[in-house]
C-alpha cells in the first residue's frame, strides 16, 4: 500500500510517493503556482499519473502553509494562498479525482512535527515540542503521543505566543510575538541592528553584504557566527535567547520531555542551541527543583512534512 504525500509551500510544491513505512519512492517538484485552482490542478493530475505505476495509493496526504479546520480539510486562512479563505482544500482535489481516495489536509508544521515523532528525534517519546526556526517559527505539540489540534484545528501557532507586551509588529497583525523576535528574519534583523550598532566590529559582515547592510542576509549571518564573528555570534545569541524563552513558556504550560528543533536556522548547530539551552533553564519555572526537557536538533531532513503527511493520512 502506498500513500501521496504532498508539500505545499510558498516557493515550492513537493509530492512524494511514500511506502508502508514512509520511506518516499518517487517525488516530483515544481514551483507553487498563485491561484489555487491551479494547485487543485497540479495535485490531481500528478496523482493520476502515479496511479498508473503505484495502482495501490490508499490516501492523499497535504502539508499546507496555513491554518486548517479541525475536519482536516478545510484551510481557514494562508498568507501565500490569498483563495485560501475558508478553502474546501480536500474536497476540490476529491472531486478532480473522482473521489478515488480520500484526502486529507493538515498544518505544515504539524506535518513536520509529526514526522520527527514518528521517524526521527522524537522518537521513545511521549510528549513532544517541535519548533521549525526558518523565515518564521512554527510549531507542532505532541502529547500522549497524539497529534494535539486543539478544538478548533488551530493549535500549536507557537510563533504568535504574545511574548513583549506592544512589541514589534508581527505579518499575523498583532505585536510582540515569538517569532519577532527568534526566527530567520529575527536574526537577519539583530544583525544589521548590531552592524549599524558597532560598525567598528563588523568588518566581517560588512564583507559578506558587499557593504549594503540591507543586503544582509541569515546565511551571511551563520557563516561569519560559525567562523567566530563576534556580531554574527551576538545575534544567535539574541535569537536563542528569546527561543529558550519561548520554549519555558510552553513548559509551564505542557511540560513537554523533549523540544525538537528544526528549520533552516538550525543548520547552525549550538550556536543556536547552546543560548537556547542555556536561557530555557534560566526562564523555566521552579528551574532548580525540576527535571528538564532535552533540547535537540530535528533528525528527519527535509522530508519531514512530507513524511509526516503521510503517516498522518492513514490515522
Amino acid at each position: 500500500m502506498h500513500t501521496m504525500a504532498v508539500d505545499i509551500g510558498g516557493t515550492k510544491i513537493a509530492i512524494g510517493i511514500c511506502d508502508e513505512t514512509d520511506s518516499i519512492v518517487r517525488s516530483w517538484t515544481v514551483p507553487t503556482p498563485k491561484e489555487s485552482q491551479a494547485i487543485d490542478k497540479h495535485i490531481a493530475s500528478t496523482y493520476l499519473e502515479a496511479k498508473k505505476i503505484y495502482s495501490d495509493i490508499a490516501a492523499i496526504g497535504i502539508s499546507a502553509a496555513g491554518n486548517v479546520k479541525e475536519d482536516r480539510r478545510t484551510i481557514v486562512f494562508s498568507a501565500n494562498i490569498p483563495a485560501w479563505i475558508q478553502y474546501d482544500l480536500a474536497a476540490h482535489i476529491e472531486e478532480r479525482i473522482n473521489h478515488e481516495v480520500p484526502v486529507i489536509v493538515e498544518n505544515d508544521a504539524n506535518c513536520a512535527g509529526w514526522g520527527e515523532f514518528v521517524h526521527g528525534a522524537g522518537q521513545g517519546h511521549t510528549n513532544m515540542v517541535a519548533l521549525t526556526v526558518g523565515t518564521g517559527l512554527g510549531g507542532a505539540i505532541v502529547l500522549n503521543g497524539e497529534l494535539y489540534r486543539g478544538s478548533f484545528g488551530m493549535a500549536a501557532e507557537l510563533g504568535h505566543m504574545p511574548m513583549v507586551p506592544d512589541g514589534d509588529f508581527c505579518g499575523c497583525g498583532l505585536r510582540g510575538c515569538a517569532e519577532r523576535y527568534t526566527s530567520g528574519n529575527a536574526l537577519e534583523r539583530f544583525a544589521r541592528a548590531a552592524v549599524r550598532r558597532r560598525p567598528q566590529d563588523a568588518a566581517r559582515l560588512l564583507e559578506l553584504c558587499n557593504g549594503d547592510v540591507d543586503e544582509l542576509k541569515g546565511k551571511m549571518v551563520s557563516q561569519a557566527a560559525e567562523e567566530g564573528d563576534v556580531l554574527g555570534l551576538y545575534a544567535f545569541n539574541k535569537i536563542g535567547e528569546w527561543l529558550g524563552r519561548t520554549m519555558a513558556a510552553i513548559s509551564a504550560v505542557l511540560d513537554p520531555d523533549i523540544y525538537v528543533i528544526g528549520g533552516g536556522v538550525i543548520s547552525a548547530g549550538d550556536v543556536l542551541l547552546d543560548p537556547a539551552r542555556a536561557a530555557y533553564v534560566r526562564f523555566l519555572q521552579a528551574s532548580a527543583y525540576r527535571r528538564k526537557a532535552e533540547i535537540v536538533p530535528a533528525t528527519a531532513g527535509q522530508d519531514a512534512g512530507l513524511i509526516g503527511a503521510a503517516n498522518l493520512a492513514l490515522r
